[in-house]
């Protein structure tokens, strides 16, 4: 069983949460017109061996997502944050207009 340190919870087991995905996946800007990129971040992913960044919901806790380094082969488990402090840096670029 994997444990996970939760950032507000702390140590808990991995049945209180589930897996979100991959964690280094980008989605294309809402204004991207090409359906190849749509197509690449809906379907293709990669099944890497070793470090990887997830994402996991802490479902039956704080509630909070978090993106976990984890050693897909292994199972260790490295870093954990929340990822709203992970990805607080991006910040939109689509400038949205009023209703009319």
């Amino acid at each position: 069983m994997l444990r996970i340190n939760c950032p507000v919870c702390g140590l808990r087991d991995e049945t209180e949460f589930t897996y979100g995905g991959d964690a280094t996946v980008i989605r294309p800007p809402v204004t991207e017109a090409d359906p190849a990129k749509w197509l690449d971040y809906v379907f293709f992913r990669d099944n890497p061996r070793g470090p990887h960044k997830e994402y996991w919901h802490h479902v039956t806790g704080c509630r909070q997502w978090l993106v976990v380094d984890r050693n897909t082969l292994t199972h260790e488990i490295g870093a954990v944050r929340l990822a709203r402090d992970e990805h607080s840096d991006r910040e939109s670029t689509v400038t949205m207009e009023p209703a009319k």
